[in-house]
This record gives C-alpha cells, sequence and structure tokens, in this order.
C-alpha cells in the first residue's frame, strides 16, 4: 500500500463511526487521494468559507436545530443510557458543558467525541495530525501561536486548493473564522481532539513559547540580567577582598562579623515573637460557606517531574485521591521533552483523561519555573497551583481552595497551604526538618501573613489566580526560588496572599548532603531574589511601604546573615568557660556576663518557639529533638558558602532534589494514617474516587488557623 500524500484528510470508516445524517447523493467530491475518495456533505462546503470569500451577504434562512451531543452519541452506540443520564446529571449540577464532562468522567474516549461534535456540527473528522510536510507546517505557522491555543484550532493541510482547519471547539466556529489570516482564503473546517491539537501545537509554536516563558516577568523584577560576568566578578572581588581583610586584622573581622551575627539574631527572634503574638491576637476566621457545584472554578494544577520515573504510579495514585469534580480537574504533568525515562513511564501509567502530560522543548535555563511558563499556557483552569512530584495533598484540599477564593475578592490573589511530612521518623535529619517546616508553616508564615507583611512562597501547595499570575509575569525562569520572588512580586503589585489550612504531605530530606544541596538552592534564590528587588530602592518603598520594605529585608537577608555569620556567634561559647573573644573588647565591665546572658536567653527563646510551633498533636513527639536543632543549623553554613560560590561560577544551575529515596514511593499507609489524624483524610489513599465522587456533599472548609494551634498558642 502506498504511503498517503501529506494533505490527505483522514475520514472514519463506517465501522468506527455511523454514516452521516445528510444523503449521501448530495455530496460533492472534494479530494481524490491515491488509497480513497473523500467527500464531504454540502452542509460542510456552506461552512467551509471564510467571511472575506463570500461575494455577498448570504440570504436569511430559517435556523434549524442543532442535533444534540447525546443522542448523537446514542445514535452511534457509543454510551449507554444509564451513562448518559449521569452525565447529563453532571452537567447541569456544574454547569460546564457535556463533552467535557463525557470525556474527563471517561463516558467516551477522545476520539468518539470529536467524531460525534463533528457529526453535531455538519462537519468533517480531521484525524491525526500531519507529520514530515514543511509545506503544511509553514501554513500552520502563519496563525499565530495565542490565537491557536485559545481557539484550540490549526491549519491542517490543504485540501483541492483550500486550507483544512482542523478545531477542538467547533462551537466557537465563527470566532475562528474571524481569527483566520486573509491570506487563507477559502477554508475548510473539521473536529479533531484537543491533544491532536495540543501536540501539533508544540510541534509547530513549542519553541516559540519555549523561548518565551524564558522571560515572561518584565526584565526590570527578574534576575536574568542581574547575574552576568562583570556582576560575577565584582561579587567574587568583593568576597576576596572581605577574606583578605579578615587575614590582615583577623580580631577586628572577628569582632565585627560577631557583633553583627548577634543583630541578626536578634531581629529574626522578634520576628518570630511578633508573628507568635500577631497570631495569639487574631480572631479565628469564619469557615468560608461551602461552594455549589455549579459555583465551582476549574483547577489547573502544574507538576514539574525531572528525571524520576519511579515516582509515576504513586503520583498518580495520590492525585486520584483528590476529591473534586473530574470534568473540572486538570493536572499538568510537566516533563521535559529530552526526559525520555519519565515520558516512557507516564506513557505506561494509564493516566485519566483529567491527568495528562506536557512536554517541555529544550532550552535554557533548564529549571523549574521554565517548565512551569511553558506548561501555564496550555493549562485550562481559572485557578492554577502547583504539586511537586512526591506531594500527597489531602483529598479535600482543592475543594477548601474553591471555597476560600469565592469567598475572598479578587485582592486576595494566592493561598499558600500547609507543608509537612510523611516519613518524619526516618532519622534525626527527618525529624530537625520536620520539626523546622512545622515552625515556618504553622507560626512564621500565618503569623506574619497576619502582620501584612511579604510572604515569600513555598514550592508547593500554592494556589493562584489565573489572570493575576499571567499579569505579574508568570514565574522567573532563571530564578532558583521562583516562589518566593514571586511572593514578592504579587505583593509590589498590590496582591494579597493568605496562608490556608490545608496540608499537603510530602518527603523530608533525611540526609545531610541532599539537604545541603537542596538548602543551598533556595539560600541562592533569596540572595538573587533580594538583589533583584533592593536594587531600587525607592520603587520598593513606593511598592510595599514602610513596614512591608522592613519585613521584606528582614525575611531575605536575616536569613541569608543568620547562617553566614553563624560560626561567630558559635565562637562567642568560648565566654562562658573565660577565655579571652575579641569581642570582649567592646564589652566593658561586665559585658562578658550579660553576652553569655544574652546567648543563652536568646537560645532558650528560640527553643521554647520551635516547641510552640509543634503544637500539633502529630508534632509533639518531636518535642524532644528540639535540642538537638543546635547541631542541625550549622549546616545551612555550608549551605549558603555553596549558594555563594554558584552565584559566582554557575548562578542558574538548579541543584534538583531527587525525590522518592526516603520513603516516597512507598507510604501509602502511612499517609493515609496521618492524614486522618489530622482530620484530613477521607478514604484510604491507595483507592482512587470514583467517577460520580464528586456528586457527594461539598466539605465544609475549615477556618484558615489550625483551632488546635491556635489554643496552645494562646
Amino acid at each position: 500500500m502506498t504511503k498517503p500524500v501529506c494533505n490527505g484528510l483522514h475520514v472514519m470508516s463506517s465501522s468506527s463511526l455511523a454514516a452521516p445524517r445528510q444523503d449521501q447523493s448530495e455530496a460533492d467530491p472534494l479530494l481524490l487521494t491515491d488509497t480513497k475518495v473523500v467527500a464531504f456533505p454540502k452542509a460542510f462546503r456552506d461552512l467551509a468559507l471564510s467571511p472575506a470569500a463570500d461575494p455577498a451577504p448570504a440570504p436569511p434562512s430559517e435556523p434549524t436545530e442543532r442535533a444534540k451531543l447525546g443522542e448523537i452519541l446514542r445514535e452511534m452506540g457509543a454510551i449507554s443510557r444509564f451513562d448518559l443520564a449521569r452525565a447529563l446529571k453532571l452537567h447541569r449540577q456544574l454547569d460546564i458543558v457535556l463533552g467535557e464532562v463525557l470525556l474527563r468522567h471517561e463516558f467516551v474516549s477522545a476520539d468518539v467525541l470529536a467524531q460525534a461534535l463533528a457529526r453535531q456540527h455538519s462537519l468533517g473528522f480531521a484525524g491525526p495530525a500531519p507529520h514530515d510536510c514543511p509545506v503544511t507546517d509553514a501554513m500552520a505557522r502563519r496563525l499565530d501561536w495565542e490565537v491557536a491555543l485559545d481557539l484550540r484550532a490549526l491549519p491542517w493541510r490543504r485540501v483541492g486548493g483550500m486550507v483544512l482547519v482542523a478545531t477542538a471547539r467547533p462551537d466557537r466556529l465563527e470566532e475562528l473564522r474571524a481569527a483566520l489570516p486573509p491570506e487563507f482564503g477559502l477554508c475548510l473546517f473539521a473536529v479533531t481532539t484537543e491533544a491532536e491539537i495540543d501536540a501539533r501545537l508544540a510541534q509547530i509554536h513549542g519553541p516559540l513559547m519555549a523561548r518565551q516563558a524564558e522571560c515572561r516577568p518584565p526584565e526590570i523584577v527578574s534576575c536574568r540580567k542581574l547575574v552576568t560576568p562583570p556582576g560575577t566578578a565584582l561579587l567574587a572581588l568583593a568576597i576576596l577582598a572581605m577574606l583578605g581583610a579578615a587575614l590582615v586584622w583577623p580580631a577586628t573581622a572577628v569582632r565585627v562579623f560577631t557583633a553583627l551575627g548577634l543583630t541578626v539574631m536578634l531581629a529574626n527572634l522578634s520576628l518570630k515573637i511578633a508573628a507568635l503574638l500577631s497570631l495569639r491576637k487574631a480572631e479565628q476566621d469564619a469557615a468560608p460557606p461551602a461552594p455549589t457545584p455549579e459555583s465551582l472554578p476549574r483547577i489547573s494544577v502544574l507538576v514539574p517531574l525531572h528525571r524520576e520515573p519511579d515516582i509515576a504510579p504513586s503520583l498518580k495514585r495520590r492525585l486520584s485521591a483528590l476529591h473534586y469534580p473530574r470534568a473540572l480537574l486538570d493536572i499538568c504533568l510537566v516533563v521535559e521533552a529530552d526526559d525520555h525515562a519519565t515520558l516512557d513511564a507516564l506513557r505506561v501509567a494509564d493516566l485519566p483523561p483529567w491527568m495528562r502530560v506536557i512536554a517541555v522543548p529544550d532550552g535554557h535555563p533548564k529549571t523549574k519555573p521554565r517548565a512551569m511558563n511553558y506548561a501555564l499556557s496550555f493549562a485550562r483552569g481559572d485557578i492554577v497551583g502547583i504539586y511537586d512530584a512526591e506531594d500527597a495533598p489531602a483529598p479535600d484540599q482543592l475543594m477548601r481552595i474553591a471555597a476560600r477564593f469565592a469567598a475572598t475578592p479578587r485582592k486576595v490573589a494566592c493561598l499558600q497551604g500547609l507543608l509537612d511530612f510523611y516519613n518524619p521518623t526516618r532519622n534525626w535529619m527527618a525529624r530537625c526538618f520536620t520539626i523546622e517546616y512545622a515552625n515556618w508553616f504553622r507560626l512564621l508564615l500565618p503569623g506574619i501573613a497576619r502582620m501584612g507583611l511579604v510572604i515569600p512562597l513555598g514550592g508547593t501547595t500554592v494556589f493562584f489566580r489565573r489572570d493575576v499570575l499571567e499579569e505579574v509575569g508568570g514565574w522567573d525562569a532563571h530564578n532558583v526560588t521562583e516562589d518566593a520572588d514571586l511572593g514578592v512580586r504579587l505583593a509590589r503589585a498590590g496582591y494579597v496572599t493568605e496562608v490556608i489550612d490545608t496540608t499537603t504531605l510530602e518527603e523530608a530530606n533525611a540526609s545531610p548532603l541532599a539537604w545541603v544541596k537542596q538548602r543551598s538552592r533556595w539560600m541562592k534564590g533569596y540572595i538573587l531574589t533580594w538583589l533583584v528587588h533592593a536594587r531600587d530602592p525607592r520603587a520598593l518603598w513606593r511598592d510595599l511601604g514602610p513596614k512591608r520594605t522592613l519585613g521584606f529585608h528582614l525575611l531575605f537577608v536575616g536569613a541569608v546573615l543568620n547562617a553566614v555569620l553563624m560560626p561567630f556567634m558559635w565562637s562567642t561559647i568560648v565566654v562562658l568557660f573565660g577565655i579571652w573573644h575579641p569581642l570582649m573588647a567592646w564589652l566593658p565591665g561586665e559585658g562578658p556576663a550579660a553576652l553569655g546572658a544574652l546567648m543563652l536567653g536568646a537560645t532558650l527563646v528560640h527553643l521554647s518557639l520551635m516547641a510552640m510551633g509543634c503544637a500539633t498533636q502529630h508534632h509533639r513527639k518531636l518535642r524532644l529533638w528540639i535540642p538537638t536543632l543546635e547541631l542541625y543549623f550549622p549546616l545551612a553554613t555550608l549551605a549558603v558558602w555553596k549558594a555563594i560560590a554558584e552565584i559566582v561560577l554557575n548562578p542558574f544551575h538548579w541543584d534538583k532534589t531527587v525525590h522518592g529515596t526516603f520513603g516516597g514511593t512507598d507510604s501509602a499507609e502511612a499517609i493515609a494514617a496521618l492524614q486522618n489524624a489530622m482530620g484530613e483524610g477521607a478514604a484510604p489513599l491507595a483507592e482512587a474516587p470514583p467517577a460520580t465522587a464528586p456528586e457527594a456533599p461539598l466539605p465544609q472548609p475549615v477556618p484558615k488557623v489550625v483551632p488546635e494551634r491556635a489554643a496552645a498558642i494562646a
């Protein structure tokens, strides 16, 4: 059999698609290929002409009632009467198009749905996208990618001298007619699946979209031009000058750095105490009303993966436990196009229709934010969230997110969820990491949110209003803590981030080497974020105001300097043993005793705050390990110096955290037990909810501040 020519049009055979409703004797042959004669009904030719090609307006005609999609599917034998009734019920409840319900709930396949839509709109079925046809590719590139993405349509091939345009949205055909370039002239239209359109769009426009993903935010708030060879050379010279001065005047250097370290330590403690007090004074928020089914938004969740094929089965299982209408759920698994191992693992994972893979074309820098910027263009949701590959979100998390966004004004553009670990007892490192996270997400972040300060977002369980996310430029592809930077840009644009009480469990980094690599990336990102936003102090002050500007400096500079200067603060311990310290030259009289009392008191306050952060039931057993944190935090010094070296040598390098190494793929029972203990478990994690699960009564979201934590703090 000869190979079809590149402009051949695929038509389903009668064995796979019922015969058209029109009389075949009225059909006109449009194309003769080397394999078959293709014929289209006259109604199809009537739809084919673009407005520019019409010699005169068509006379008004009596409107004809279009056949119902459900009836067509029943005629095709593609759906049972019972399943159609279930789909129609969800269609009415959720107030969305029936096709979305049919596809996402797996009542019909994508191909069958496209065939039915083609019959409903009296169009042909376009079939698979063309391949290895440069002429067709060049024609497709003439349609702007944003238009093609919005209307889910692309020029497919030429048919009898006319351009055949394939679309997955035949209901928007008139918009598509108006958007086509005039040079296309006479156009034919046919229906294909949305997956075919997206795949073809990535093939045609993917490289251009990937380049635009590298520079979404304005340059003035991006670090892509901040770290240049001259800038890194100056930073290296400054570090060398400081080290040289320390060698020439060692006592003075130790004295200055110790005093600065003590100042930073007291500033950080003051911020934590202020956060604690703000939580004690705050009244408990009333739970927002449960949203009605028709008011639920469509939510897209981006899940970046990189070289982690082993985690695919557990990832599918955990995300399948989310209780949210499948027709409104859009899970995008974002993978680099050259990551063949992960792509192959996802290909054989039998993903449901509401879960899809987005392959990111090659580019630079190869970072998580660049991949998310690219995937954002393909996302369908009004709300966009982020999960990591090893995450196990609470089953009702998306319901709580939808309820909170519905109850807040547009100014509240971002919701940050809580993070916790499902392997806290793996070893000593995991216990310390869990204690640190408990304080960050259950004490400091809620506290500074109450104070109205800038919130450095986490990289997961964070949700945005999609229009606001696009307004501020998405993520900075060159910033290795794109989450924290985005939190600052949202605040500078006048938007508010809230911390919402819903927990995602993830895997604690339980190895010192892996911990240092991860923390060095965070430190590097904090340094770059601070440099980006502090390079124009007046603009920063104007955007944030005095209180939030001070809070910004405390959060970002304080975290970095605390790690850098920690060895100097530790050196003061010699004073307790009567050994001379260079700082004593600045401490007359009873100064050494006062210094010892200050260090001891600060340590006790810090440990007490850590204990308060572990107020929830499942964290209380970890309080016994809090004193050992004094051996855990010095690792941050190694991380910060690694970060500084990378800023000079390789500023955009992404030190990938490997997931699934410390219990990330075999923790289903532990996760379910922990979620139940926290009151957030709804079903055994190993079981995916049935297709009709969203019809169950919607859960009532709980207040943003955990009652148990609030009681413990008060």
